[in-house]
């Protein structure tokens, strides 16, 4: 049996990261949080079958596709950034830290939608309720997972933390796959949760400094098997950059 996210209320949600460091919403909590109607969240479904192969894979897989955007968020003002890389150290992604990999950007179709503004705009919210008001440097990735090749995997890096303050990853579309438990972890305790999201537009939300994450490989129930999800990253300060960038402007 599958056991379910343990999910709050939208207005329960700074109160319930402050206290574990995770927490997730169902759809309708979504979209209570950030004031629009299920449609528009649907809307943006479509766009993950229009995601170009992840090339940099180190570990020779061919199950991911992706898609990266970059956004500051400052109030009620959602700014997508010039196009970047997407960059982390070695410490947070023993797979993949260190390498400076780009991708071809989220399209303006999605970004330009009143859902998408308002998802960021919403979650910023509740980073600065628990972590003070501030500019947020937020990262997107679209993802598909897919069972090409029998197995996928949404975390090859295994358990980890992203180097950020908050992680939210919301599960888009689920089709014809076993696996894909989403696993929590307390960063330095032996406390930890697992479910299983199954519900599109399911958020779970993770306090970065506080708690490590992973998502169990998924496998083919039926053909086109695929695991979508939208995650999203929050930090302050500034994006991650390579050590020789850390001083060039944003």
């Amino acid at each position: 049996m599958l056991l379910k996210p343990p999910c709050v209320a939208a207005d329960d949600l700074p109160q319930a990261l402050a206290g574990s460091g995770h927490a997730a919403l169902d759809a309708a909590a979504v979209c209570s949080l950030i004031g629009v109607e299920s449609s528009a969240l649907a809307a943006l479904n479509p766009a993950w079958d229009d995601l170009p192969a992840d090339n940099f894979l180190r570990d020779g897989g061919r199950y991911r596709r992706r898609r990266h955007s970059c956004f500051v968020v400052r109030g009620r003002d959602v700014e997508q950034v010039p196009h970047r890389s997407h960059w982390q150290p070695v410490e947070y992604n023993a797979l993949h830290g260190g390498l400076d990999r780009m991708f071809e950007p989220i399209d303006p179709a999605v970004t330009t939608q009143p859902a998408w503004s308002g998802l960021l705009r919403g979650l910023a919210t509740v980073c600065s309720a628990v972590k003070g008001d501030q500019p947020w440097y937020v990262e997107a990735h679209q993802f598909r997972i897919d069972t090409t090749d029998g197995i996928g995997r949404p975390t090859p890096e295994g358990a980890h933390r992203d180097g950020v303050d908050f992680v939210v990853v919301a599960l888009v579309d689920r089709h014809g796959v076993k696996g894909g438990e989403t696993r929590v972890f307390e960063a330095d305790g032996p406390a930890g949760i697992r479910f299983t999201m199954t519900e599109a537009w399911t958020v779970l939300m993770l306090d970065d400094e506080r708690v490590v994450h992973e998502t169990t490989p998924i496998q083919p129930l039926a053909a086109d098997g695929h695991r979508d999800t939208l995650v999203l990253t929050f930090r302050r300060g500034g994006f991650q950059n390579p050590p020789s960038d850390r001083l060039r402007a944003v």
